[in-house]
């Protein structure tokens, strides 16, 4: 059999992937906890923008707009005929009308005119701030994910943890990397990674689905940040043990039930299967991860970088940020100015009193209203007198992972056939059976 490990793959190999290791998958220490390159990155872009990222979100919110209402209506060459042009501009009705909300609920809020209940910090302007974090994610994002992707550590992996993770989560053992970067780093840039290799032929649709939803947990530091809002920043070392506990437990039980269970498992039609984890008889486990590292090393090229960062950017920017600053400030307008979640959490209420949670109906909104937005339970409970209620409903908030602002939207705009109803059966499927979970955790803890 031809081997592929020689002196140049094997350079390619461990350059490559120590470069995008660095970039995801290394913690480094930053403050009371750790963090990545990405976010130091991340940081440095929005200090350098600085005022002007929010005028930058509104040229790029216009120009998708604009591009995407004359392509609809005209259907010019130059745009259909170009694979980033048309990665960009060409949409269906559905998500013209969402680009043109977003970009006017934008222009509203950076250019200070409209309704307030639209530009208030509790709704447009949370989400153009969170799409300036999402647009400086991208610019760092984009050009160092073949790095992490294409030079072979994902094969590696795949191939080490393959015995632990199929079993475990039935997934490829390659998901490890995607579980990786989203705990040190940021989901959503987990959730990209993802979408990324399902359209590459490495996931099929119900392995694509099940990661999105269930290992793109929230970094350490906003782990962190959140203990500290609601108060018990002393205790964040249970906190976060409770949030990994519970997270594997319910990344096992919602793999084997619906909806996840019932999605397809083909891949992407137009590439196909690019995967295959399995060791042959005649070579040893750690020898077949390097071939197939080596392997996929050996075609990778420096000016792949540059189209593959572009075509993420082309994504992302004008198809993906104006519909988030739409879906989202919807969402979160439901949320702050409709008693909407007040009706809809009175089983929750009795739930959480039936398992002898303190103030049951008081925090009852904040078990649901997490799927909108990921920080608004922990702002609902500050005024909570129990610690332990608080520890309960912040660990919930946080393993609940389905928040339409910061993963939904990503979901729903893939191809993966997860839409918001299934996506909230899924929200509400972790929520009810973390609730028990976490109510055990305090008890032998608190």
């Amino acid at each position: 059999m031809k081997t592929h490990i020689n002196s140049k793959n094997l350079f390619k190999f461990i350059v490559g992937s120590a470069i995008g290791m660095m970039m995801f998958l290394v913690p480094i220490p930053h403050g009371d906890s750790f963090t990545t390159l990405l976010d130091f990155v991340k940081n440095f872009l929005a200090d350098l923008f600085g005022g002007a990222l929010p005028y930058m979100l509104l040229v790029v919110s216009v120009v998708s707009s604009v591009l995407a209402t004359y392509d609809y209506f005209c259907k010019p060459e130059w745009i259909r005929g170009n694979h980033l042009l048309r990665k960009g501009f060409s949409t269906t009705a559905f998500y013209l009308v969402l680009r043109i909300i977003g970009t006017v609920i934008t222009a509203m809020v950076v250019l200070g005119f409209g309704p307030e209940f639209i530009t208030t910090i509790d709704t447009g302007g949370t989400m153009v701030d969170l799409c300036g974090t999402l647009f400086c994610i991208v610019i760092g994002f984009s050009f160092f994910l073949p790095f992490l992707t294409d030079c072979g550590i994902m094969e590696f992996l795949g191939v080490v943890t393959r015995p632990v993770v199929r079993p475990l989560f039935k997934v490829p053992g390659r998901a490890s990397v995607d579980l990786i970067a989203s705990w040190f780093g940021a989901s959503n840039a987990a959730v990209i990674l993802t979408r990324e290799q399902y359209m590459k032929g490495y996931y099929t649709k119900r392995e694509a689905g099940y990661i999105m939803t269930n290992f793109s947990l929230v970094s350490i530091p906003f782990c962190l940040l959140i203990a500290d809002t609601i108060g018990i920043a002393h205790l964040f070392p249970a906190f976060y043990l409770c949030i990994c506990v519970v997270g594997i437990l319910l990344a096992v039980i919602i793999a084997r039930i619906p909806p996840i269970s019932k999605l397809p498992d083909t891949y992407q039609e137009q590439v196909g299967c690019q995967v295959n984890e399995d060791v042959p008889e005649n070579i040893s486990l750690g020898k077949y991860a390097l071939e197939l590292s080596c392997k996929r090393a050996e075609k990778f090229r420096l000016k792949d970088v540059v189209s593959g960062g572009m075509e993420v950017v082309m994504g992302m920017f004008f198809d993906l940020i104006p519909i988030v600053v739409a879906l989202g400030t919807l969402s979160l307008i439901v949320a702050t100015y409709t008693p909407f979640f007040d009706w809809i959490s009175y089983p929750m209420g009795m739930l959480l009193s039936l398992l002898g949670v303190e103030e049951a109906f008081a925090v009852a909104p904040a078990t649901l209203i997490g799927f909108t937005d990921m920080f608004l339970p922990a702002l609902l409970i500050t005024g909570v007198a129990s610690v332990k209620t608080k520890f309960i409903i912040g660990v919930l908030s946080l393993v609940q992972i389905i928040y339409l602002t910061e993963v939904g939207v990503i979901v729903i705009k893939s191809e993966v056939p997860l839409g918001i109803g299934k996506l909230f059966i899924l929200f509400l499927e972790r929520t009810v059976l973390a609730i028990p979970m976490i109510v055990l955790f305090a008890n032998l803890i608190l």
